[in-house]
This record gives C-alpha cells, structure tokens and sequence, in this order.
C-alpha cells in the first residue's frame, strides 16, 4: 500500500507530528526545504517529512522556516532543538481518522494528476527564487 501524501501548512499539524518534525531537523528548517510546482503552476517551498504511513510537504517560505525556530521555545537561540526536547519519545496515533481534520490532501481520487508533483531540493543558488512572502 503507497503512502498517504499531504500537503499542509505548519500550523495545522498535530503536536505529536510537530514534535517529531523538530526531532527529524533539530538544525532548524530552511536548509531542508525544497521547491515544487503546484497544480497551479506556482513555485512553492515545502518541508518534507515522512512517518510509517504519510508523507508530508509541510508548506512553508525560507523567512517562515526562520521565524518558527526563532519563536519556538523548544529552540536555543542558536536555532538548534534543546536537547530535553531531542530525547523525548513521541507516539503517534493516526491522525487521519476523518473526524473532522481538513487536510490538503494529494491523493484525492482516481486521477493521477496530483501524483506528478516534481520536488526538487533547493540549493544556495535557488535561495533568490523562492518567495519569502506569504502568497504562496
């Protein structure tokens, strides 16, 4: 069986998949994202996680990636995890239940129009390319 695969915007994660997200890139998360086209044509950043049954492209710009490490307290002011948070055991429980969570899903139907997504790592050079506003 394939993963499930969803896009969704930092904010709108569950705590357990948060805490495990800042456990996978405790370096913070702007080195790590990555660019693609979406089904629109606009060029989008995301933060790509995985777990046992999901993969994630959690949307967000180089100065978002930024300001959420800046902001978390689980985050020195270096903008490294503190290592009380490194070390703690996270369980995650399904999150899609569908009890109400509205995720940006990829797989939503027959089509394999969404499964065409080309995700490409961003490197210094492409740093200038990404939008670091809030409309994508």
């Amino acid at each position: 069986m394939a993963k499930k695969r969803v896009v969704k915007d930092y904010n709108a994660l569950s705590e357990d998949i948060a805490r495990l997200v800042k456990q996978k890139y405790p370096s913070g998360y702007s080195e790590s994202l990555v660019t693609y086209s979406d089904k629109d044509g606009k060029k989008v950043s995301a933060l790509p996680f995985e777990t046992d049954d999901t993969y994630y492209l959690i949307r967000m710009t180089i100065l978002e990636a930024k300001r959420i490490v800046k902001e978390d307290e689980d985050f020195d002011d270096e903008g490294h995890l503190k290592e009380e948070i490194t070390d703690v055991e996270v369980e995650v429980d399904d999150e899609f239940d569908g009890l109400g969570e509205d995720d940006d899903d990829l797989d939503d139907g027959p089509t394999d129009e969404d499964d065409h997504i080309i995700v490409t790592r961003r490197n210094d050079e492409d740093a200038n390319n990404i939008p670091d506003d809030s409309d994508y």
